[in-house]
């Protein structure tokens, strides 16, 4: 295990010492920072702990992050510093997001995606008004005949 490690830790510094300063785009960096400057935004946009966020998110990143600039993975980094709730609320169009995340090239390509799909996948009466809440919540009351005396069971 630890002659691993060390292998690991040379070829890391071999891939570190071999940077060009200078470099404006992912694909013609240096091996070193394509590595972390890509894989941290893929891991961090599939590993959120909001599973919704974790398929969209990660998808549309393994699929489009190749073809970042620097800039790209600027406004990525900016979107995946977003809090889930308020990030998945903007995307689904539930809530207005503020201006500098709507001018985000990134959001407004993932929204777009979103919106897409939800227009394509989901009939419009299964989704609520914009502004409102999608989820009604645990303790909504069925009624009816067979309805629970309390709670949603």
């Amino acid at each position: 295990m630890a002659s691993l490690r060390r292998a690991a830790i040379n070829v890391h510094r071999i891939l570190r010492s071999s940077a060009v300063a200078n470099r404006s785009s992912i694909a013609s960096a240096s091996p070193a920072a394509s590595f972390e400057n890509l894989l941290r935004p893929q891991y961090r946009s599939k590993q959120r702990g909001f599973l919704e966020l974790d398929l969209v998110l990660g998808k549309w990143v393994e699929e489009h992050i190749h073809s970042m600039d620097e800039n790209g993975i600027k406004a990525l980094v900016d979107v995946l510093n977003l809090e889930n709730p308020d990030l998945w609320k903007w995307l689904t169009g539930q809530e207005q997001p503020p201006e500098a995340v709507k001018t985000n090239p990134v959001f407004s390509a993932l929204h777009n995606k979103v919106m897409n799909n939800l227009n394509s996948y989901a009939s419009p009466e299964t989704r609520s008004d914009p502004g409102q809440p999608w989820v009604r919540g645990w303790d909504d009351f069925k009624k009816g005949r067979d309805s629970p005396l309390s709670g949603n069971q």
